[in-house]
């Protein structure tokens, strides 16, 4: 349960998204996450580091860590579902 309340918090799964491709730095993060405060963005990468989700690359920035990439590939089919759900409700 501590997964789902850590993955229910506001700008979790963006977060997740948003590293999918690796080497994201914070001010690029901040960019693509328009309207997250940057006090919001620390408070979720410190809780998705502790979460063993998430890494720091220093000067690369952040990126997913092995058990964030098998979390990202394991929600796969929730976004196939949420694809086909969202072409029905049109």
């Amino acid at each position: 349960m501590a997964l789902f309340d850590l993955l229910g918090r506001r700008w979790s799964m963006r977060l997740l998204w948003e590293l999918r491709e690796g080497g994201v730095t914070f001010r690029e993060l901040q960019a693509r996450c328009e309207g997250m405060s940057s006090s919001v963005l620390n408070e979720r990468l410190r809780e998705l580091r502790e979460a063993g989700i998430v890494a720091s690359g220093g000067r690369g920035g952040y990126r997913l860590t092995d058990a964030g990439e098998t979390l990202l590939d394991s929600l796969a089919p929730l976004n196939s579902w949420a694809e086909r759900w969202g072409e029905r409700a049109r």
